[in-house]
């Protein structure tokens, strides 16, 4: 996991994100890292077509790689899901 600040916008990311239908569902998927459109002075997510706050609250990882090994360490089983790595 990393948040030390060493992101710039246009750096690629994966994060472990729940679906939000099925709180038991999650998977690895990839993200970019943007200037936030509602604060230029901090950097966000786009995720889904949709700003996330960059915060030291979400786990992001540099690698597919890595985020999968979270991934299965935190639910224990190998991600279906679709990241692109």
């Amino acid at each position: 996991m990393m948040m030390d600040g060493s992101f710039i916008p246009g750096d690629v990311v994966y994060v472990i994100i729940r679906n939000p239908h099925a709180q038991d569902v999650a998977n690895v998927q990839e993200a970019a890292v943007v200037t936030n459109p509602d604060n230029p002075s901090e950097l966000a997510l786009f995720l889904y077509e949709t700003y996330y706050p960059l915060t030291d609250e979400v786990a992001v990882y540099q690698t597919a790689d890595a985020a999968e090994q979270a991934y299965q360490e935190a639910f224990g089983m190998p991600d279906t899901g679709d990241y692109y790595g």
